[in-house]
């Protein structure tokens, strides 16, 4: 079958042919299903490299947190909008792998200040979502995290989460914002 188009001045013929070939089909939607395990998985990691610190020493967690990080973020598509819960200028937000490496189980003399969020004796991690927004391709995530340490006491936060799928189908994080509760006078 033969088709012809008149482009300006110039007649463009395209030519079809019925080749049957196994089309692939991408499809990029994430379901409210997937959010919650990323952010269950999320949790439960945080938790994992606290228990892994406390039982095989900063190599253990730190090798553990580069697989999370690896996992879970989206660096390998270029820059995370990343700004931890307790980060404070010039090196508020993490970027790179680096700086969120740095941030979890700190013991980088890049990052001086860091002392290893993870690495905190977390017990458990509860997540209790205001909203969930999902738009085809990405879900944006508000609410608060609440956070047991080994003491009992329990640290909640205010953190935003955005999600995209990547090549293989696998969620990742690209922003994540943490902050404190305001306590207020």
């Amino acid at each position: 079958m033969k088709y012809r188009y008149l482009v300006g001045s110039a007649a463009l013929a395209l030519f079809a042919h019925h080749a049957i070939a196994k089309s692939v089909v991408v499809n990029q939607a994430i379901s409210e299903r997937e959010v919650l395990a990323a952010q269950e998985g999320w949790c439960k990691a945080l938790v994992d490299i606290s228990a892994t610190y406390e039982q095989s020493g900063h190599a253990a967690a730190k090798a553990l947190a580069e697989k999370v990080i690896d996992a879970a973020y989206g660096y390998q598509l270029g820059a995370v909008l990343f700004k931890p819960t307790l980060t404070v200028n010039p090196q508020t937000f993490r970027t790179t792998r680096e700086g969120a490496l740095s941030y979890f189980v700190g013991g980088n003399p890049a990052f001086p200040q860091d002392t290893g969020f993870a690495l905190k004796g977390w017990k458990k991690c509860d997540i209790a979502n205001a909203a969930i927004f999902i738009a085809g391709d990405s879900a944006t995530t508000m609410g608060k995290v609440h956070f047991t340490g080994k003491d009992g006491k329990v640290t909640t936060v205010d953190k935003t989460w955005k999600f995209v799928k990547d090549d293989a189908g696998a969620l990742r994080v690209v922003v994540h914002h943490s902050s404190l509760e305001y306590q207020g006078k």
